[in-house]
């Protein structure tokens, strides 16, 4: 590879496809499966009632693409030379019982009465958690359906019990958090503040507290979700210093002292621009 070659190669910064598995895994220490190969889900519906001859389909569909992908990285891993079309899989070949359905419910989670003063949903009666809750179904030889795992669990699905603070998230998905915040502070319109490493702090702080709240059953992009909180991380320590300014320049002027340079340039500013103004309307008066 010579160097041009080397310049322009693509570097990987952060994508979807990583910060997604990424807070699977983190995801799964927080719950409880009957197996370990049944925390990889295939579907997420909004309950049980949704599992019908169309979902399955799809369900079909997402696995046979899954193992698909599964299999074309792991030929180019061993250094073969290959394209994804020779792993294809015909979806109508999965079986029913080799499905994970991922059902988005609060059955299993305790009541809180009193939490929120006016709940507006469900999850308002609810403990609250760290991310939405889910249980994981499948079906047995008997075409019946089984829960095979629960988020917010530990033990057994029967004799198991709610655990909401026994995972935590992967070193990975964190040094990714601190990686978009980095990223962000060398932006040209933050860079410049004095108060950087607060912003960049403070936004560390709300992707820990909120990161796995994003809801893969309603999008695929949590770079854009993760960005989205880190701006306004950012928006609201600059909305801040600049009040708590605004109320230390009023202080120094009220104690005929000079302000900071930011009041100062702000009031020759005015000052001049009154004084265009006036130049303008005198112009016109002569006319």
């Amino acid at each position: 590879m010579n160097l041009g070659e080397i310049m322009n190669k693509r570097i990987n910064y952060l994508n979807n496809k990583d910060i997604l598995a990424e807070i699977a895994k983190s995801k799964n220490t927080f719950c409880s499966y009957t197996d370990n190969e049944y925390a990889v889900y295939d579907i997420i519906l909004p309950s049980i009632e949704k599992i019908n001859i169309r979902t399955i389909a799809e369900a079909k569909r997402n696995q046979a693409k899954r193992l698909q992908q599964k299999a074309f990285e792991q030929a180019k891993a061993q250094g073969k030379r290959v394209k994804l079309a020779e792993f294809e899989i015909d979806y109508r070949k999965v079986q029913k019982t080799d499905l994970i359905f991922r059902i988005m419910m609060y059955d299993h989670i305790p009541e809180e009465p009193g939490r929120k003063k006016n709940p507006k949903n469900i999850a308002d009666t609810k403990t609250k958690l760290n991310f939405p809750p889910f249980q994981h179904y499948k079906f047995d030889e008997n075409d019946k359906l089984v829960c095979v795992g629960k988020s917010h669990w530990e033990g057994g699905m029967e004799n198991g019990y709610f655990n909401k603070a026994h995972g935590q998230a992967t070193n990975k998905l964190a040094m990714m958090w601190m990686k978009l915040c980095d990223r962000y502070a060398t932006r040209g319109n933050v860079r410049g503040y004095t108060y950087n490493d607060e912003m960049r702090g403070q936004a560390i702080l709300q992707l820990s507290q909120i990161g796995l709240q994003f809801d893969e059953s309603k999008s695929n992009n949590p770079f854009a979700y993760y960005t989205a909180a880190v701006t306004n991380s950012f928006v609201r320590v600059i909305n801040i210093e600049k009040r708590n300014q605004n109320i230390r320049d009023d202080i120094l002027e009220m104690n005929n002292m000079n302000p900071s340079y930011t009041r100062q340039a702000q009031g020759e500013w005015e000052r001049g621009k009154e004084r265009h103004g006036e130049t303008t309307a005198s112009t016109s008066t002569k006319k």
